[in-house]
């Protein structure tokens, strides 16, 4: 068999192991020792296992990795996401659909703070979907909100899918931390705007909350939040000026978190226990995932896909942009079956050649990927931020979940669309980076 044709089959195979809920770092490594096995030597296949492993953990600028993880564990743990729900709900609760709109806001702060969408879905179910209960908001309503903010956790930095994509195509981890911002900022705006819209055709989804809190009241709220946007601010704009780099600020974030947690005694130490637990073995699964992705790589590599479709991609007399739709396609058909990191390692060896081949700036395509596996932990069958919700929120079929999340998917389309007719919203920070 031609070497194409062994790629193909190791493709096909690395999708079944991880649709058969295969372990995505224990898939890559399997198929990637038995490929580049297969198309040299055994001894070589060896050979790669271990310099595969060390050449990708020895890499010091992924060890921003366990550090943005720490600083998220630390502040996750202090029950942070109820005093950020409250403050906002105290400045924008009142307004119509405030309490889905408090909702989003909260998402989009705590996102900068987890940098995960599980973590950012999984507390806010259990912080604001009760209180919306309280207020009878319409549930399918209330899920829907907390869907939409949840998917905030993967754009707004520090993300830690955007350190993935970086990892997996060598593009530069600061700027693209950058480049999350706006389009994330603008994607909270746009829930926002999303809400606003669907309470005014139907009010009776959610009641208008009479209570408006005084100024006093307002200012006071942010008396506990405030020190932790403030480590936020320090460590993503001293990337944006400059003044460290990703690991220094991630060592800066974690070490400014657990200062603060301490001295505000809001980490006892089971939260510590449990910081530096979810840490490690967050960290260990992304790193097994990396290892096995750098040996992927080079089995592909030897079977020459990447080489083969770049040339044939860049052989077509066709737009660019057609090339770009057909590509997203495929990556919302994914995102319906497979997880975000998942989708990144089986598809980025072959894609990224592709995008930037076509004159595309990559930094511009994690945002945009990033979009559509936002896209697809909302879609059925796999629907992950959805299923979250349905096993924090049990008297809501899952169905109506799905059923309610639609508009969030649509703002997001439209969000997509917009990033690829104005690339520079993306770029335009980064490329002022210091």
């Amino acid at each position: 068999m031609s070497p194409e044709v062994i790629g193909v089959i190791g493709i096909l195979l690395l999708l079944t192991l991880i649709l058969l809920r295969v372990s995505v770092g224990l898939s890559l490594f399997l198929v990637g020792f038995l490929g580049v096995s297969w198309l040299s030597d055994w001894s070589v296949g060896l050979s790669q296992l271990g310099s595969s492993a060390f050449g990708s953990a020895n890499n010091y600028g992924l060890s921003v990795i366990p550090l943005f993880i720490l600083m998220g564990m630390f502040m996750s743990n202090t029950g942070l996401g109820k005093d950020l729900f409250v403050a906002v709900d105290k400045w924008i609760g009142h307004f119509r659909g405030g309490l889905a709109i408090a909702t989003v806001g909260a998402a989009s702060i705590f996102s900068a703070i987890s940098g995960s969408s599980n973590a950012t879905t999984a507390t806010l179910s259990k912080i604001c979907i009760p209180e919306m209960n309280e207020y009878q908001y319409k549930k399918t309503f209330s899920t829907a909100a907390v869907a939409a903010g949840g998917t905030l956790g993967v754009l707004i930095p520090p993300s830690v899918l955007l350190i993935i994509y970086g990892a997996l195509t060598s593009e530069p981890i600061g700027p693209l931390l950058i480049g999350g911002l706006v389009p994330g900022i603008l994607m909270t705006l746009l829930f926002m705007l999303m809400i606003n819209i669907q309470v005014r055709l139907n009010p009776e989804i959610a009641p208008t909350k009479q209570v408006v809190s005084t100024t006093k009241e307002k200012f006071t709220s942010l008396r506990g939040i405030w020190p932790f946007l403030l480590i936020f601010a320090i460590s993503i704009g001293g990337i944006y000026f400059g003044v460290f780099t990703p690991s220094e600020a991630g060592g800066i974030g974690a070490i400014g978190a657990f200062v603060l947690t301490v001295l505000t005694k809001r980490l006892k130490f089971r939260g510590l226990l449990s910081s530096l637990d979810e840490t490690l073995r967050l960290t260990v699964m992304l790193f097994l995932i990396l290892i096995g992705a750098a040996l992927f790589g080079k089995f592909l590599a030897l079977s020459q896909i990447p080489m083969y479709l770049t040339t044939l991609v860049g052989g077509l007399d066709v737009s660019p942009y057609v090339i770009l739709a057909l590509i997203l396609v495929v990556y919302f058909i994914l995102g319906m079956f497979l997880e975000g990191i998942a989708i990144m390692t089986l598809t980025l060896p072959i894609v990224y050649p592709i995008i930037t081949q076509l004159g595309f700036d990559g930094l511009w395509f994690g945002i945009i990927m990033i979009m559509l596996i936002n896209i697809g932990v909302l879609t059925p069958p796999l629907g992950l931020s959805v299923y979250i919700i349905s096993g924090v929120v049990k008297d809501v079929p899952i169905e109506k979940i799905f059923r309610g999340v639609i508009p969030a998917i649509c703002t997001m389309a439209v969000l997509t669309i917009i990033l690829i007719i104005f690339p520079e919203i993306v770029t335009f920070l980064p490329s002022m980076i210091k």
